[in-house]
């Protein structure tokens, strides 16, 4: 695996670089396939938050997607280990995504329980047990049920879809929604299967 340490702002040591090296050996554990990991250290100038004054960002290339993650911190060695715990995390996600696409422990979908249903086949609840009713979000769930309702709102400046791509990277998800600044429509990019990537817009006129 390839190191390559760069700066702004700031110099670089020896005595970091090798630093950098010997703490980026960890990152093979979660995947084997890394070829080359680029780091970034920079030091902003007349920093309003001293506790975030230097910033680093990781850049890690390999047979599959381009994984990133930065942090930023009072010194370097702080913004380093932050930035690392983010792309370690990023991979094992990562990794575990791998072992369901291959079939390790995949879960049976909403579909294919009420396709087996609707075969005739009994469904595994108990006649005794009480049924629950709750509220999830703005949504009632009756039962246990695989439903998860999550709400967020973000603020919203419209990207293209090279910067959306790069956002999409740089938090480690599947897909990143945004407001296309050339269409003017939400969309969303999402990793397919290799190194293709789709993208869905909405039509709301």
């Amino acid at each position: 695996m390839d190191v390559v340490v760069s700066s702004r702002h700031c110099e670089i040591s020896e005595r970091f670089r090798e630093h950098v090296e010997d703490k980026l050996v960890r990152l093979e554990k979660h995947d084997h396939r890394i070829i080359r990991v680029e780091v970034l250290l920079e030091r902003e100038r007349n920093a309003r938050q001293p506790e975030r004054q230097v910033r680093v960002e990781l850049t890690a290339k390999s047979k599959g997607p381009i994984l990133r993650a930065e942090a930023a911190a009072e010194d370097k060695m702080a913004a380093l280990d932050l930035a690392l715990d983010k792309m370690s995390a990023q991979m094992r996600r990562a990794a575990d995504r791998r072992k369901v696409h291959h079939g390790q422990r995949a879960p049976e979908s909403v579909h294919q329980a009420m396709a087996r249903a609707g075969n005739g086949e009994p469904a595994e609840v108990e006649a005794d047990d009480e049924v629950q009713v709750r509220k999830v979000g703005p949504v009632t769930v009756t039962g246990d049920g695989p439903l998860v309702v999550r709400e967020k709102t973000h603020p919203a400046t419209p990207i293209n879809l090279e910067q959306a791509l790069y956002e999409m990277e740089l938090v480690g998800h599947d897909f990143y929604l945004f407001v296309d600044k050339e269409s003017e429509r939400p969309s969303v990019v999402y990793r397919r299967r290799g190194y293709d990537y789709g993208v869905i817009s909405l039509d709301v006129t």
